[in-house]
């Protein structure tokens, strides 16, 4: 199968206009990472003083969890500073150890996906081929992931892969076993370091409470809202500009599903080495052209969730 069809940008953009959308700002990526660590501590802190905020925060620090995730894959792409060894330092040690990922493994088959976006070979096909799926399959997913049933399968797989127990591989992510014990390792420092730090401040309770309940709740759902916003039910897979989906989103959804400006992915297919925080620029000079109403764009979450849900249930 060919390689997916790629956009030039000086296809969409004169010279002038491209080095103005693609100019990079030399400490963004860091003060994001510092942003993103912001939100989660500060966060925390206000639960800790008043317990009645934990729904909240777990909603707000289960986001910025994504947001760590979003920045990974920020590092992945070189996105985060122009130094390389600074580069993945960041993205490894304060992005993907606290969530149990790893650059080295995550970055080759991330680009294997960008290269074959939506054909047979990519590797996270399997995340947007289901659908669309019913209304009920989707509530299901929803009420796994709140449950924390998503969670625990995860780390169950994980682990045992790590430990060299389960053998299975999926298609396009044969260094699966590899991923899990490159990432199991930090992850787990990096959890106990933090459980430490929490019994030492006199609050053993927040570790729980506030980093691995937002974990096995409300980052799990975000993730799959997130992936089913990217690929799910994407009108022309051949299209370099309908492979990939841009969701608009509002303050609240910014501030609890989508972080970082991660719902401009179709942008992000179409240039992909452009920094997240250049997407939006991306966007609006798009839509000045008129080459946004060629694209695949959605006006909000609710209405991405519609239609991948729009399956008929079979009737018996």
């Amino acid at each position: 199968m060919p390689a997916a069809l790629r956009i030039k940008p000086t296809d969409l953009f004169t010279e002038a206009e491209w080095k103005s959308v693609s100019k990079r700002q030399p400490f963004m990526g860091i003060w994001l990472v510092i942003h993103c660590w912001g939100v989660i501590l500060g966060t925390m802190a206000l639960a800790i003083w008043q317990p009645i905020l934990i729904p909240f925060a777990i909603m707000i620090i289960g986001t910025r969890q994504l947001g760590l995730a979003v920045l990974m894959h920020e590092a992945a792409h070189g996105g985060l500073s122009e130094n390389k060894t600074l580069n993945d330092f960041l993205g490894d040690w304060f992005c993907s150890a606290p969530i149990g990922q790893r650059i080295s493994s995550y970055r080759p088959y991330h680009l294997k996906h960008h290269k074959y976006a939506q054909q047979q070979e990519d590797p996270d096909l399997m995340l947007s081929a289901p659908f669309p799926i019913t209304r009920d399959s989707l509530k299901r997913k929803i009420i796994r992931d709140l449950t924390g049933q998503t969670f625990l399968k995860q780390r169950r797989h994980q682990l045992f892969k790590a430990l060299g127990m389960d053998k299975r591989n999926i298609k396009g992510r044969e260094n699966l076993a590899e991923t899990a014990r490159s990432a199991a390792i930090p992850f787990y420092v990096f959890s106990f370091a933090m459980l430490i730090g929490f019994i030492a401040i006199g609050y053993w309770w927040a570790f729980f409470a506030l980093w691995v309940l937002p974990m096995a709740t409300w980052f799990p759902l975000v993730t799959r809202l997130r992936n089913i916003a990217e690929h799910a039910v994407t009108p022309d897979p051949n299209d370099p500009m309908r492979h990939a989906r841009t969701t608009h989103a509002s303050m609240l959804e910014r501030i609890v599903i989508a972080p970082y400006w991660v719902n401009y992915h179709c942008e992000h297919h179409m240039f992909m080495h452009l920094p997240c925080y250049r997407l939006p620029v991306a966007h609006k000079l798009l839509a000045e052209k008129g080459i946004t109403d060629r694209m695949e764009v959605q006006p909000d979450y609710r209405t991405v969730l519609a239609e991948a849900s729009s399956k008929v249930p079979a009737t018996a």
